[in-house]
C-alpha cells in the first residue's frame, strides 16, 4: 500500500461545524490520510461528525480512518480503522473489515509491529516519538525503531508532538506518514502548515 505524507488526526472539539472547517482547510493544503478521533463526544455525535468528515474527505480522495471503533468506520462508511494495543483484535477487526484500510499503533515494540502486520495491519504506527501535548505520559519511541521496522513491508506511520521543526529528523529515520494532530489544527493557517509539511516529501 502506498501510504505516504501528513497523516492529519482531528482534534477533540466539541463544535462540528467548527471541527469540519479546520479539516476543510487541512484537505485544501493537501494531506495523503485523514484520522477522526474524538475521545469526548457522545457516540451520535462521533457518529454524524464522522459522517460529515468521511464526505469531505472523499471529494478530496483522501483515505479516511476512524480511531478505536471498528464500529463506527463501519457505521460512517470510513475507508478503515486504526486500533491501539488496547482497542480490540486486530485479526478480527480485518475481519470485519475486507478490503479497507487497518492500522495499528505499536507504541515503541517492533514486535508487536510485526504481529499487527502477521494480523493483518495494513500499516503501523510507532509513538510517540517526541513528548507529546496530546499523551504527556506516553512511552516515548526511539527515531532508530523505524530503520529496524523496513523489514516489515508496510508504511510506517509517526505520531508524538510532530512539528515542521523535528519531522525531516523523523522522515531521515524512515517515517513514511507523520501523525499530526496539534502542530496541523492549532497553526494560525492550516493550509499553509499543510502544504509545509507536504514540501518535506518532496
Amino acid at each position: 500500500m502506498k501510504l505516504r505524507g501528513l497523516y492529519a488526526i482531528t482534534p477533540d472539539e466539541a463544535d462540528g461545524s467548527r471541527l469540519a472547517e479546520k479539516v476543510r482547510l487541512a484537505l485544501e493544503g493537501a494531506i495523503a490520510m485523514l484520522q477522526y478521533r474524538n475521545k469526548r463526544a457522545a457516540p451520535q455525535e462521533r457518529l454524524e461528525q464522522a459522517r460529515a468528515l468521511g464526505a469531505l474527505a472523499r471529494a478530496r480522495g483522501v483515505p479516511f480512518i476512524v480511531n478505536d471503533d471498528v464500529g463506527l468506520a463501519l457505521a460512517s462508511g470510513a475507508d478503515g480503522a486504526h486500533l491501539g494495543r488496547t482497542d480490540g483484535d486486530l485479526r478480527a477487526a480485518r475481519a470485519r473489515l475486507p478490503g479497507r484500510i487497518l492500522g495499528a499503533s505499536c507504541n515503541d515494540s517492533l514486535e508487536a509491529a510485526r504481529a499487527a502486520v502477521a494480523a493483518g495491519a495494513d500499516y503501523v504506527a510507532f509513538g510517540t516519538v517526541f513528548a507529546s501535548p496530546t499523551k504527556p505520559g506516553a512511552v516515548r519511541a526511539p527515531l532508530a525503531l523505524f530503520r529496524r521496522a523496513r523489514v516489515l513491508g508496510v508504511p510506517l506511520a509517526a505520531i508524538g508532538g510532530i512539528t515542521l521543526e523535528n519531522a525531516p529528523r523523523i522522515l531521515a529515520a524512515g517515517a513514511d506518514l507523520l501523525a499530526v494532530i496539534t502542530d496541523l489544527f492549532e497553526a494560525p493557517d492550516i493550509s499553509g502548515r499543510a502544504r509545509a509539511y507536504l514540501e518535506l516529501f518532496r
